[in-house]
């Protein structure tokens, strides 16, 4: 990953969405690069979720979030609100349209007439999958669940009312939570630490990032004018249960804690995507460089068959080296 950015970040600038993995992260890394400078909202009822500069505002309580711009005068806001609780979402559709739709319309509201810099959060999830992924920006979404639904719509309001902001289409971010089970590899560990088994998909694929990179990418999308929907995934194609085997190596966990299967076995409810891997082509020609490390970064750590999490290697794994190697890019 060579690109960098010189420009400056428009500050004061407010993130949302900081309980997800994505927005949890960022938030680390700006508050560290701009201290002072960087403010964090989470949904009311998170109560657990407090430290410095976090507040408490619903997306969709445009009265809270209009007197915090007055009180900030934000000239940038990171989008990583958003409810991805796929079940969730299934089972209460106007939960998902308030969280994920209603949450942008205020906030355009407040900023569609003003020069505040917006980066709003995607997701793969706008596609159903196909046998090979590699979805581009130009080709029609076609999403299976409410959650991937709502998404999209979210992305046409922008389109039509805010055609300067930058969308980010990205996978699953490779990170830490704070409740130590949301996001993929917290919640994968989190069984197996207990010595629970875990269920994972053979043919759902996706393009994971480490969030240190995604860090930089949205720096660098917040201090520019890149405008428009771009593809924000990882270089590296990986199944659910591929992921899985990661974790379980790496973390040094019992091998017959995982389990595999194909989607169709999944139940009706959250039906499931498929390969939804995405071509990120177009971001790395606008940034000059890679975007994206693969993850993870050491390819002796990519599994070769469905048993090969049985296969202990040298690398003698732990919960700390998964921590080194997985949450954290070894490579920056």
């Amino acid at each position: 990953m060579s690109f960098g950015t010189s420009a400056q970040v428009p500050l004061p600038l407010l993130i949302t969405g900081i309980a997800g993995v994505a927005g949890y992260n960022a938030l680390e890394y700006f508050q560290a690069k701009y201290p002072g400078q960087v403010v964090g909202i989470r949904q009311q009822d998170n109560w657990r979720l407090a430290g410095p500069g976090i507040i408490a505002c619903n997306a969709e309580d445009r009265v809270t979030l209009s007197r915090l711009f007055d009180r900030y005068q934000f000239r940038s806001v990171l989008n990583c609100a958003g409810n991805c609780a796929l079940r969730a979402c299934e089972l209460d559709p106007r939960l998902a349209w308030r969280t994920n739709v209603e949450g942008l319309i205020n906030l355009l509201s407040i900023i569609a007439d003003t020069d505040v810099r917006l980066v709003h959060n995607s997701i793969d999830l706008v596609y159903a999958g196909r046998e090979q992924g590699g979805y581009t920006e130009q080709e029609r979404t076609n999403p299976v669940t409410v959650y991937g639904k709502t998404m999209v719509a979210a992305e046409w309001l922008l389109a039509d009312w805010m055609p300067q902001a930058c969308v980010l289409r990205i996978s699953l971010p490779m990170g830490v939570s704070f409740n130590g089970h949301a996001g993929a590899i917290d919640w994968i560990q989190s069984r197996f630490k207990k010595g629970r088994p875990a269920t994972l998909y053979f043919d759902e694929v996706r393009t994971p990032t480490y969030t240190d990179c995604l860090n930089l990418v949205y720096e660098r999308a917040l201090a520019t004018d890149l405008a428009g929907l771009y593809h924000a995934g990882g270089p590296r194609q990986l199944s659910l249960y591929q992921i899985a085997q990661i974790v379980n190596r790496v973390g040094g966990y019992d091998p017959d804690l995982l389990m595999g299967c194909p989607r169709i076995e999944a139940g009706p409810i959250p039906p499931r995507a498929g390969n939804v891997t995405l071509d990120s082509t177009a971001l790395a020609r606008e940034l000059d460089g890679a975007p994206f490390d693969p993850w993870p970064a050491d390819e002796s750590l990519v599994p070769t068959h469905n048993d090969w999490h049985y296969e202990r290697g040298p690398e003698s794994g732990s919960p700390e080296l998964l921590a080194d190697v997985l949450y954290n890019n070894p490579r920056r």
